[in-house]
């Protein structure tokens, strides 16, 4: 029996309370920190774990760039990871607009379009006398001085939306582009494109003709530049840099 009382621990070596048992916690954490290894040893494994947090997070952005976005080539083209489509680049080359035919140097002027800010003969010079009404001429007319016919050109590639004969001007042809203008040409034969026919900057569409609107004009073609189908006229010569 005293044997088995030895065995058992003294009163005073067990703690007294829960607080008692927190008091040597406590001053076993003191033992530990104050030996000067610790604290180095510590700033070591956070600075180890935030490097780690920091790789795999950039990994995984890298990783979902690689699999979401578009293969570049050196020829100016995007390849899509979706379709595996090659996209036109946005800073592809913008066609730009020609005249109606092939050389402006052998055809004259003779109705420009008219001006509401240029001086009042110029106005003048730019109306149209139909009947016993004068309108503003919101084009430009173009003839040969031998009033022969020529050949007359899509300005741009487009889309003929409108081809018909009209008894007041004639033939007419309307093309609508890809920077939202439509040509208008009118006074035209031998109309050689139908509608919704797809056409190519500097194609053949017709040939100069002749309408009862201008008719003391003789062969001539007259040519609009409208802001979209049925939209206000602008004047050609502000968009046309190809002479």
């Amino acid at each position: 029996m005293s044997e088995h009382k030895r065995d058992l621990p003294k009163q005073e070596d067990a703690p007294k309370s829960i607080e008692g048992a927190q008091k040597s916690t406590s001053s076993s954490w003191k033992r530990l920190l104050a030996k000067k290894w610790v604290f180095p040893a510590m700033y070591m494994a956070a600075a180890a774990i935030i490097l780690t947090v920091m790789w795999v997070y950039q990994g995984a952005g890298t990783l979902t760039s690689d699999k979401t976005g578009p293969d570049t080539t050196q020829s100016g083209t995007v390849t899509d990871s979706v379709t595996g489509q090659d996209a036109v680049a946005t800073n592809a080359k913008q066609e730009t607009m020609q005249w109606p035919f092939k050389d402006k140097n052998e055809l004259d002027v003779v109705l420009h379009f008219f001006d509401n800010k240029a001086a009042n003969d110029v106005r003048q010079a730019a109306m149209v006398e139909y009947g016993d009404t004068f309108t503003p001429h919101i084009g430009m007319d173009f003839a040969r001085p031998d009033n022969q016919t020529f050949d007359v050109m899509a300005v741009m590639s487009g889309k003929v939306t409108t081809v018909q004969k009209d008894p007041i001007v004639g033939h007419l042809i309307e093309i609508s582009h890809s920077n939202g203008l439509v040509s208008v040409y009118q006074s035209l034969s031998e109309v050689n494109v139908a509608k919704d026919a797809e056409v190519k900057k500097g194609d053949v569409i017709a040939k100069a003709g002749r309408n009862e609107l201008e008719k003391e004009q003789g062969v001539h073609l007259h040519f609009e530049l409208r802001q979209g189908q049925g939209g206000p006229a602008v004047n050609p010569e502000n968009y046309i840099t190809e002479q």
